[in-house]
């Protein structure tokens, strides 16, 4: 089986976020897409199986399946037009948050994907012990969201990963207003066996539409400020859906044997 490592959110090696995109040609067990998972110990393996009208797509943690992962599907839109189907602009991808559908446009892989209800709930003790900062906003979806005052905050933060544990949501994130970029955010998923997401598109379905909101406009760039750091380029496009873009780099080819 051939797996393809890819740099999603980024067009540098080594930066980003890594996945690893696996093209199978029959459906495999979990427990072997698990294990895959285990092994590469990245923050996603994604597995693409070709359908008549798309391919169907999974994305799994070291730890567990997830319903949505926004860079294993920028990485997987890059293996499929520019090694399985080059002559293509779009791919549509069947998962378990519906039809994904994924264009090339000026050098970007945009994503449409489904925008997170989230409602504000109040700031807790708890919150600022686990992120070592006391949050002035607090939201909750399917991620938890904290804003923070301040854009030094949120890069200097070393959270406690077991504290974070006792949050809501899958993934805790820390967001503020950027100078360079119209928001700055982490993503840290302890509940995922992950400590830090590198770049997160998935949790940009809730921090995006919350700053649109904040600065009145429908486009914004976002940075995640963690060690690798990545940029994403947002957009509001009406009916609870959300357009993220961004560029990814090739940086291995292996062949898995042993599945």
């Amino acid at each position: 089986m051939r797996q393809y490592i890819v740099d999603a959110f980024t067009s540098k090696p080594f930066s980003g976020n890594p996945a690893a995109v696996c093209v199978t040609d029959r459906p495999l067990p979990d427990e072997s897409m698990r294990n895959l998972a285990m092994e590469n110990n990245l923050s996603e393996t994604a597995y693409l199986l070709k359908e008549a009208d798309g391919y169907n797509l999974r994305w799994f943690t070291p730890g567990t399946e997830v319903d949505l992962c926004g860079h294993a599907t920028l990485a997987s839109s890059f293996v499929v037009l520019n090694f399985l189907e080059p002559e293509s602009y779009a791919v549509r991808f069947h998962t378990r948050s519906g039809l994904l559908t994924v264009r090339r446009t000026n050098g970007l892989y945009r994503m449409d994907f489904p925008i997170y209800e989230q409602e504000e709930i109040p700031i807790t003790d708890a919150m600022e012990k686990a992120f070592g900062a006391r949050p002035v906003r607090a939201f909750f979806g399917v991620d938890l969201v904290c804003v923070f005052e301040e854009e030094e905050t949120v890069r200097a933060m070393t959270p406690d990963q077991t504290k974070l544990s006792g949050l809501p949501g899958r993934i805790q994130n820390a967001t503020a207003r950027g100078r360079e970029a119209d928001c700055v955010s982490r993503s840290f998923c302890p509940k995922l066996a992950i400590a830090e997401d590198p770049v997160c598109g998935s949790a940009h379905c809730q921090i995006a539409p919350y700053w649109a909101g904040v600065l009145g406009k429908n486009a914004i760039t976002a940075y995640q400020a963690s060690k690798r750091g990545g940029t994403l380029f947002c957009e509001l496009t009406g009916n609870g859906r959300i357009a993220i873009g961004g560029e990814a780099v090739l940086v291995a080819k292996t062949e898995v044997v042993a599945l």
